[in-house]
């Protein structure tokens, strides 16, 4: 069954009936079981990220405030790369 016949499954009522027909009780059981298992690796999942993120958002702020006690900003942190000169080299640079 491709991504595509579960999308129409899931976002059409009837869809899924029409499907669910085709299946014995036992087959829908287990469906709803195997489901039911993805639904709560999802939630697992999307909880992991949200304290990821969390963790991530602590540390940005520590580390923002450690700069500001410092007396220092971002903008002091990031040096800039030297710049290089644009076009060509003049044809006589190389015969010297």
């Amino acid at each position: 069954m491709s991504s595509e016949t579960l999308e129409r499954i899931a976002r059409n009522k009837n869809v899924a009936r029409a499907a669910a027909r085709q299946l014995s009780m036992e087959q829908l059981h287990k469906l709803a079981e195997v489901i039911e298992e993805i639904i709560e690796q999802k939630k697992d999942e999307e909880q992991q990220r949200q304290q990821e993120e969390a963790e991530k958002e602590r540390k940005r702020s520590e580390i923002l405030e450690a700069i500001n006690e410092a007396g220092l900003s971002v903008d002091d942190l990031v040096v800039e790369p030297p710049r290089r000169k644009r076009g060509r080299p003049p044809k006589n640079a190389s015969k010297e």
